[in-house]
């Protein structure tokens, strides 16, 4: 009995130890890597998109999303304006990234979050349930269930991909007009801030008070002629 009792005492011991160092090393990885707050945002120069699709190709390479879906797509209106001085809009579809986001306000199980490091709207597959309370509460319509996954599924600035490699999203990287431009609202010197300071941008659905982080500069008459 005393046997026993030694060794249940000693194998609680060492997994109090081990526990002990666990946590000890877990608050020194913490303490190593400080948490730097971002807020990624994008911007779409309407005036510079030609339609071409290349961003929507290139997300769907990236991030391996099925033919019979899309997180990204140009939506394209027109033509406007009379022969021969006609002329088109490109409007991008896709996750506007709200900081006020009603998707993750409805969801039951937390599988749409709020990277709070990154400000990226995301989402679990593995919590995801495919209830679709997401679908219905998005304002833009974007999201949807992914076919192989069975879980809902939207743009995460290539989150998981492109940005977990040091790289731009692959919508950005692929635009051949630049009409793309990827970057940190924390960051006082970043291109984007520059951008959004120096011309006229919008957000779709303002009013909602969803605080979009999907920007555009609109398109203006005559920009994309035929």
């Amino acid at each position: 009995m005393d046997n026993i009792r030694r060794q249940f005492i000693k194998g609680g011991t060492a997994l109090v130890a081990a526990t002990s160092l666990y946590l000890l090393h877990d608050a020194g990885a913490q303490e190593e890597l400080p948490q730097t707050k971002k807020r990624y945002a994008l911007l779409h120069d309407e005036t510079k998109c030609i339609g071409c699709n290349a961003c929507a190709e290139a997300c769907r390479l990236t991030n391996q999303v099925p033919q019979e879906v899309a997180r990204l797509r140009i939506e394209r209106t027109g033509p406007y304006g009379e022969f021969p001085d006609q002329y088109y809009r490109f409007t991008r579809v896709s996750c506007q990234h709200c900081e006020e986001a009603p998707c993750v306000n409805v969801c039951p199980t937390g599988a749409a979050n709020i990277d709070r490091s990154t400000g990226i709207v995301s989402v679990n597959s593995w919590k995801c349930v495919g209830c679709q309370y997401c679908i219905a509460a998005c304002p833009y319509h974007i999201r949807f269930i992914n076919p192989v996954t069975h879980a809902a599924d939207k743009c995460d600035f290539c989150k998981e991909t492109n940005l977990r490699e040091g790289k731009q999203p692959a919508c950005v990287m692929a635009c051949p007009t630049g009409a793309l431009m990827f970057g940190d609202l924390e960051d006082p010197h970043s291109k984007i801030v520059a951008a959004l300071n120096s011309q006229p941008v919008y957000r779709a659905k303002e009013d909602l008070g969803t605080h979009p982080k999907l920007f555009r500069i609109r398109a203006k008459a005559g920009e994309v002629s035929l």
